[in-house]
């Protein structure tokens, strides 16, 4: 027979674990109680599971109980699993019940990758139904307008509004919004810069329009183009003739620079040939003082008398008296 106090320890402890399992059922009670009215039966086993896997048990039940009453087949091990790599399990199923409606293919796995590739999901889905206006450039960028040239030189300034629509199949791995307005910037600039003159592309801005469309943008991004706009043109500047000015000043500076350069080389010529001229005028002085040298000589060897030497200086003394006369205001003797 069991003795009375272990009884009674026994009946103390089963109480205390009865009152333990009450209190923990009880928190998921509501939950359990709520999905099985809702027709998305979830089992209290995996309720407390979700406990100690440290789930939100309300977010995956309220997200099983809204896709089972829209016709989603989904399980609870799906949205668990989903929750705990990092998704956003009420973004999902709102995307999951929206493409339902909208008649919009998307599956479950789809969905859950595009979330866990850092989209928004939800917004991409309602973009496929209701397509949205970029801005080109973007409201964002430090510029307003996008500037091009045509061909006449007049600079042209133009916004685009584009209508996108959300591609699906392209959302992971595709471009994104930022993709799709610099294609359509390059494509305004390019349509405007083929332009004959300003005045065409002022007269018909539907024509950079269907220029731009038919290049087929959206290649590649995870949209669709479904129509591009000209919102404004604007007359810019005359970059040409801009071009032309500093071309022509450019082309002053050049050559005012080659004519100086052809100065300072004539100038060193110059002196070059001063100097080339002092070498010249020393050599000759230089040779007159070996004259006397010279004559001296002669006298000492008998190669030159006192006569010759006269002569000499007579002849000198012609020579410069010729020279006299024959300058500008020099005397002249009158002639017989």
């Amino acid at each position: 027979m069991i003795p009375k106090p272990v009884l009674i320890i026994a009946g103390v402890v089963a109480v205390l674990v009865a009152l333990v399992v009450i209190a923990v059922v009880w928190q998921f009670i509501g939950l359990w109680f709520q999905a099985l009215l809702s027709k998305a039966k979830v089992g209290i086993a995996d309720l407390i599971g979700m406990k100690f896997r440290k789930v939100d048990a309300r977010v995956i039940v309220l997200s099983r109980i809204r896709a089972v009453r829209a016709g989603i087949p989904v399980s609870t091990a799906q949205l668990e699993e989903h929750y705990l790599a990092g998704g956003r399990v009420t973004n999902v199923v709102s995307a999951l019940i929206s493409a339902r409606k909208a008649r919009i293919e998307l599956d479950w796995d789809t969905a859950c990758a595009i979330d866990l590739a850092g989209r928004d999901i939800f917004d991409a889905v309602n973009t496929s139904v209701n397509p949205k206006v970029i801005d080109c450039p973007s409201r964002e960028s430090h510029k307003n307008t996008i500037d091009a040239v045509a061909k006449d030189g007049i600079q042209l300034k133009a916004r685009a509004r584009v209508t996108v629509r959300t591609n699906l199949a392209r959302l992971v791995g595709g471009a994104t919004e930022e993709t799709v307005i610099a294609r359509v910037g390059e494509g305004i600039v390019s349509s405007i810069g083929s332009a004959e003159t300003h005045k065409k592309v002022l007269e018909n801005p539907d024509n950079i329009s269907k220029t731009v469309m038919a290049r087929g943008l959206d290649a590649g991004t995870a949209f669709e183009i479904l129509s591009i706009d000209i919102a404004d043109v604007d007359v810019g500047d005359n970059i040409g003739a801009k071009l032309q000015a500093d071309q022509a000043e450019a082309d002053t500076k050049r050559f005012q620079a080659e004519a100086e350069q052809r100065r300072a080389m004539a100038m060193a010529q110059e002196q070059e040939y001063k100097a080339e001229v002092q070498k010249n005028r020393a050599l000759v002085v230089m040779a007159e003082a070996e004259v006397p040298k010279a004559m001296a000589d002669a006298f000492r060897n008998g190669n030159m008398g006192i006569m010759d030497y006269y002569r000499m200086k007579n002849i000198v003394a012609d020579t410069d008296m010729r020279s006299s006369i024959a300058k500008p205001g020099g005397e002249r003797r009158p002639q017989a």
